[in-house]
């Protein structure tokens, strides 16, 4: 069953789909550091076997784009519209509808998490449950990689809610969902803040963590 909030999301991208799909289509050209990070997650998930859950696909750019660096990569999103536009744009990859509060992933299934400005809908309650199923999901040396808006480093409040064009969404901090990575189980590895580029109004943050491999 879809919660309230959860609900209120996935009717929210429903109905700004298309919109979404053609004004975000191109995103990463101009954004070198968020390229960066991500073709470092790729080039770690590749040397663990290579399996991605990209949550919150919306309509596939990222995951294609990881498909292009060599990840096996899939998309999982609460929106069926998006879905159907991942599905059309990117017939070759595989997309699913789903939440990141109840995957319905194998534990240990997936060698990476993408989970790119899709956790900023979730309140800030939920985040935990959000980030025990990246922890579950994720094989042992397996790798997640977040991007949100994020906050300065003298915020008071680790999550600031703000009038996000599409549905209700948070700034969160750094600090705050290294926080949550760690209750998870997870070991962070590299963290970034960038400065808002001419088209963002906030701070953009982005945080790459691992799941300890198994004792030998």
């Amino acid at each position: 069953m879809i919660e309230p909030s959860l609900d209120t999301t996935r009717t929210a991208y429903d109905s700004v789909a298309v919109l979404y799909a053609d004004t975000f289509r191109n995103v990463l050209d101009d954004s070198p550091l968020d390229r960066a990070m991500i073709g470092a997650f790729a080039e770690l998930v590749r040397a663990g076997g290579g399996q991605v859950a990209d949550l919150g696909c919306g309509p596939g750019r990222l995951t294609a784009h990881l498909h292009s660096l060599g990840a096996s990569a899939f998309g999982i999103d609460l929106s069926p519209t998006m879905i159907e536009l991942a599905r059309r744009d990117h017939p070759g990859l595989r997309f699913e509808e789903g939440s990141m509060t109840a995957l319905d992933l194998a534990d240990g299934s997936v060698d990476g998490v993408l989970a790119w400005y899709s956790v900023i809908h979730m309140r800030p309650e939920e985040l935990p449950t959000v980030f025990a199923e990246f922890g579950r999901v994720l094989a042992p040396g397996g790798h997640l990689l977040l991007g949100f808006f994020t906050t300065d480093d003298d915020s008071p409040d680790p999550a600031v809610p703000f009038d996000h064009k599409v549905t209700t969404a948070y700034r969160l901090s750094i600090d705050h969902v290294a926080a949550l990575a760690r209750e998870a189980g997870l070991v962070e590895l590299a963290r970034m803040r960038r400065e808002p580029r001419d088209n963002e109004r906030f701070l953009q943050g982005h945080l790459l963590v691992r799941k300890p491999a198994q004792p030998a």
